[in-house]
């Protein structure tokens, strides 16, 4: 099994409910005019389209890209022909443009629960995390639950995708497909031995540590794009938008989808002429359309530090002791500022962790990072603990002295802030590494 396929095994179903075409040019199609030279246009459209299912089958990006936006063009109210589009950028690693487009998809064919996934995932790939989860609400009942739940994971949600997962992996007939997504749900909650429970339902125990090594880097991504783009198999590239003259206007009214009477042997739809509309009006459009892109404004991506799984952690991994030196003769102890005070929890043996880090330096800038979404981290001592992990150390940075409900309590808060984190028991924590003064700071 290839490390992609490892990956993705449990997420398949998101990968196909949301890159299969789900209308082809004549399905789902809004006819023009049923003049000479309409009938041409939607001829050539036909034509354009058959090319770039044909290349995108291939892998041929740059034509199916290009031959989809010719038969937009040509065609512009057909929401297969802007399916076809969608799913060609989305393959070409064009998130923008494929978001646009399958927003389009959803105005001319509302119904289209494939259109309303895809839409989803482009969100997220573009930082738009917000508006992917009121997609994902508002088309649950067009996608299938095994999907929405991971989407709802990759959207920010993964305690919601936990609650609707849990419920369709024990219904009757559930899929592996399901219970993977399940189980991804929960490593990206954090909760990492549930997350090694749901996986082994399918899965060997010789495959199961590195199905959860790789969940573990998949949980921690650089950039917005890169998760959507590791399930879709893609490359993100720069992306400056479709071209002006592709979107559809949302000011004019979409005629619902109707079956239209057949008038050929290729079973062509035929309704009503379409307004003639003036050159002036159609300037104007164009000029709308420029605006309404012009508008469009990313956020800054926010890191979110993932825990890594505790059940990988080695259980003879121990607190490292530190020998403290008297002073030679003659040399001058200099002292070091102490660290400023925190306030202590005491109490119990509880601690919330909030990330695990390559080193002591990467943690102090994963502290400062958390303290700043989430203030009341500041009135606690950081705490942490070298442990192996998959032949390498890693840092786990937590607070801790809680007990159980109040660690509950400022986990789900720090949840709240968009933070990640998970609860646990004492397990070697001491005061963080750049806390702990220096003894002393000896010169001749």
């Amino acid at each position: 099994m290839t490390p992609r396929l490892i990956l993705t095994f449990g997420m398949s179903a998101l990968v196909l409910g949301g890159t299969v075409v789900g209308c082809t040019g004549t399905a789902d199609r809004i006819a023009s005019a049923s003049d000479r030279s309409a009938a041409q246009s939607d001829k050539a459209a036909a034509r354009d389209a058959d090319k770039a299912a044909r290349a995108l089958a291939k892998r041929d990006l740059p034509t199916a890209v290009r031959m989809a936006e010719g038969a937009v063009a040509l065609a512009p109210r057909d929401a297969g022909y802007r399916m076809l589009l969608g799913q060609s950028y989305l393959q070409a690693g064009r998130f923008t443009s494929a978001r646009d487009t399958f927003a389009d998809v959803l105005q001319l064919y509302p119904a289209n629960g494939k259109a309303a996934l895809n839409l989803a995932l482009t969100q997220i790939a573009t930082g738009d995390w917000s508006a992917a989860q009121t997609t994902l609400n508002a088309n649950a009942a067009a996608i299938p639950v095994g999907d929405l739940g991971l989407a709802t994971a990759l959207a920010g949600n993964p305690a919601k995708a936990i609650d609707m997962l849990n419920a369709a992996a024990r219904a009757p007939g559930a899929t592996a497909k399901v219970r993977q997504n399940l189980a991804l749900s929960y490593a990206l909650a954090g909760q990492w031995s549930m997350a090694r429970v749901a996986a082994a339902a399918d899965m060997s125990a010789a495959d199961l540590d590195a199905r959860l090594e790789q969940w573990a880097a998949f949980a921690q991504p650089k950039a917005a794009s890169d998760q959507v783009a590791s399930l879709l198999g893609v490359t993100p590239v720069a992306d400056g938008g479709r071209p002006v003259a592709l979107a559809l206007n949302a000011a004019v009214p979409v005629t619902p989808v109707q079956e239209a009477p057949v008038r050929t042997a290729a079973a062509e739809a035929v309704a009503a002429p379409t307004p003639v509309e003036t050159p002036e009006a159609q300037f104007a459009k164009v000029e709308l359309a420029k605006a309404e892109l012009s508008k469009v404004t990313f956020g800054p991506r926010n890191a979110v530090v993932q825990p890594l799984p505790a059940v990988l952690i080695r259980a003879d991994a121990t607190p490292t002791k530190l020998a403290l030196a008297r002073p030679a003769a003659g040399h001058v102890v200099q002292a070091v500022p102490a660290a400023k005070p925190f306030v202590r929890t005491t109490g119990g043996d509880w601690y919330v962790q909030i990330g695990a880090f390559s080193n002591v330096a990467v943690a102090k800038s994963g502290w400062n990072s958390a303290t700043r979404r989430f203030a009341a981290l500041s009135g606690h001592q950081p705490t942490g603990t070298m442990v192996a992990v998959a032949q390498k150390s890693l840092y786990r940075l937590s607070v801790g002295g809680f007990s159980r409900d109040q660690a509950d309590q400022m986990c789900r808060a720090y949840r709240a802030k968009g933070g990640a984190c998970f609860v646990r028991r004492e397990a070697g924590d001491r005061m963080a590494q750049w806390l702990r003064t220096p003894v002393q700071m000896a010169s001749r």
